[in-house]
């Protein structure tokens, strides 16, 4: 009846396929077709699986088929009937629980769990599967999608998964993103938390739709080729007396000890060294592969696995290292297109190295630290930012050390750090005109770009759970020149190999010159062999009329973004096609003559076939 080598893997913490095992299954016991009720408490005495079916009562006990695992076939059960576990302790408390490993929840506030086939869905996302990476060499410019909050419908309503896959996916290819990142997507019970207080890990939450209708989004996105990654929150879980706490009377998924199992946000810690708990968050990364097709995880809190509370003073937490190294090496194996993404605000080394190499084995790593010092950067008066100038340019001492994602999140446009033009310095046009330059300087950074939905529109109010975005804002000019500008990069950036092809090879980016501290000007070359794109950050209000740039080749150099063109709300300073003249500057032996604006921000692009036709002539 039970696969006993999933047992097996479970009790030793090598489990990814749990869930097949546990949870509530339809099948075909002694040709009787019905539910087969599995679940894991190991200090209950009795469990009941109480329901709607029953009427609420202790009329279905289950048995004890092996050590801590209780097991119960009821037949002629159906979709959608409502269960729980009512469970009996030594004490004879009385502990009624939502499944664990439930795959569909009521609806807050309700808290019961629904028998759900997930099985019968019919994918045709196999031509996508059979190209998914990765992405290591390919663009990579993620949306991070609030669903509940994108838009809303009468009465506040959000958009269900039917749809948002009418309206988000088309307007996320007309914008220019590969892949959509949904804040998560597992069963939640407050609002407020957006997710990250979960209470089921398995369990798709029935605010937007049911499990079939989240996977007819997904394959519709990869049908578009556009890639879904979830958030997850492998660190606590929400206290909830229906929840995981104290799940059979005693501590089994958190910690035993009471300091080390509560958490900083009032939620318990998942203990990380337990073999059932590993396995556990283990095979719920591994469902969400299998059952949904999707295509990344971002794993939260990263810090607070590799450090006791994320406290380095506390030092490591050797369990929960061993943990996620298992982890990664096992979803690496078995999904070896699927991305790895950490969350992490430490400098620990080595995280997005192999764990065949001493890594924690995640493919990509935020990297916070470009996001704090860049937005510390374009908050300065200009006046000062020549003592600030190596904010922008430090990212590039410690680049190469780790696979990094830039991201502009959710977490830094909530909580009163206001919303990411509000972080520019400067008055009303001039917050404008610094946003553009800064996404140029985004997109042209080496790193795979991440972006908080809102930012496209440049909205002043931050994000709120309760209400969507600002959509209105494209009426204003201003707003509405700033989202033609976005998108443009955006695509420029898909459309251009040199901005994602060698992002993790030092031969892609070179500075033209790193110590112009008193003008505020940043220049660098993105290479591939198609092209070599220089990229001019001027973060000052000072405009420049035959500017000197150093550059690698000699030849035409096309402008193919100015942020300050007319069409994006700017002055209208363009340089269209300049050509290289044998003077020396920088180091090279031509350079260019160009005019920059006040805060502008250029890209110019040199066609590496000019070198083949200038040698075969």
């Amino acid at each position: 009846m039970i696969d006993a080598g999933i047992i097996r893997n479970f009790h030793e913490g090598h489990c990814l396929d749990a869930y097949k095992v546990f949870g509530a299954h339809f099948v075909n016991e002694n040709n009787i077709d019905g539910v087969r009720f599995t679940v894991y408490a190991p200090h209950a005495i009795k469990i009941f699986v109480i329901g709607s079916f029953n009427n609420w009562e202790n009329t279905h006990e289950m048995e004890k088929v092996d050590h801590g695992i209780f097991s119960l076939f009821i037949p002629d059960l159906k979709q959608y009937d409502m269960y729980k576990y009512r469970i009996i302790n030594e004490y004879n408390d009385v502990l009624d629980k939502a499944d664990p490993y439930a795959v569909y929840s009521e609806l807050r506030p309700g808290t019961s769990s629904f028998v759900y086939d997930v099985n019968n869905f019919k994918w045709d996302d196999g031509k996508w599967l059979k190209k998914r990476t990765k992405n290591f060499d390919k663009a990579l410019n993620i949306y991070e999608v609030y669903a509940g909050g994108w838009k809303k419908k009468e009465n506040n309503r959000s958009y269900s998964f039917e749809e948002l896959k009418e309206e988000l996916i088309p307007y996320v290819i007309e914008n220019g993103f590969t892949h959509i990142e949904f804040m998560p997507l597992n069963e939640y019970p407050f609002d407020g938390s957006w997710g990250y207080q979960a209470s089921g890990y398995y369990s798709c939450t029935s605010r937007y739709g049911n499990p079939m209708e989240l996977a007819e989004f997904i394959n519709e996105c990869h049908k578009n080729d556009i890639g879904v990654i979830i958030d997850m929150v492998p660190v606590h879980f929400v206290r909830d007396n229906h929840g995981l706490r104290l799940f059979d009377g005693k501590p089994l998924y958190e910690y035993p000890k009471e300091e080390d199992a509560d958490s900083q946000w009032g939620t318990s810690n998942f203990d990380l060294w337990n073999e059932e708990v590993r396995s556990f968050l283990m095979s719920s990364a591994a469902f969400w592969c299998d059952i949904y097709h999707i295509d990344g995880i971002r794993f939260d809190a990263v810090s607070n696995i590799i450090y006791w509370a994320g406290n380095k003073n506390r030092g490591t937490n050797d369990g929960a290292i061993a943990f996620v190294k298992r982890m990664n090496y096992y979803l690496s194996q078995k999904y070896p297109t699927v991305m790895l993404i950490a969350e992490d605000s430490s400098d620990y080394p080595k995280v997005t190295d192999s764990t065949v190499y001493g890594g924690l084995g995640f493919d990509y790593k935020w990297d916070l630290g470009w996001m704090n010092d860049t937005i510390k950067y374009y908050g300065v008066d200009p006046i000062y930012r020549v003592w600030e100038h190596h904010k922008l340019t430090f990212s590039m001492a410690y680049f190469y050390s780790e696979k990094f994602i830039l991201p502009l999140s959710h977490d830094e446009v909530v909580h009163g750090k206001g919303t990411i033009i509000n972080k520019m310095w400067g008055d009303y046009e001039q917050k404008f005109a610094q946003v553009k330059n800064l996404y140029v300087y985004m997109f042209t950074h080496p790193g795979k770009k991440l972006n908080f939905m809102g930012n496209e529109l440049a909205v002043f109010r931050e994000f709120d759970e309760n209400k969507p975005l600002d959509w209105e804002l494209v009426n204003f000019e201003k707003h509405l020149t700033f989202t033609k500008f976005f998108k443009d990069l955006s695509i420029l950036y898909k459309n251009h190999s040199s901005l994602y092809k060698n992002d993790y090879n030092i031969y892609g980016f070179r500075w033209i010159d790193a110590d112009n501290s008193l003008q505020s000007i940043y220049t660098y070359t993105r290479e591939d062999e198609k092209e070599c794109l220089v990229c001019v950050i001027n973060n000052c209000p000072n405009s420049y009329t035959d500017y000197l740039i150093g550059v690698p080749y000699e030849g035409k150099y096309k402008e193919i973004m100015n942020s300050e063109w007319e069409i994006y709300g700017g002055s209208d300073c363009s340089n269209k096609k300049v050509y290289s003249k044998p003077a020396e500057a920088h180091s090279y032996k031509n350079s260019i003559s160009i005019d920059i604006a006040s805060f502008g921000a250029m890209i110019f692009r040199f066609k590496k076939k000019q070198l083949r036709e200038k040698k075969n002539v």
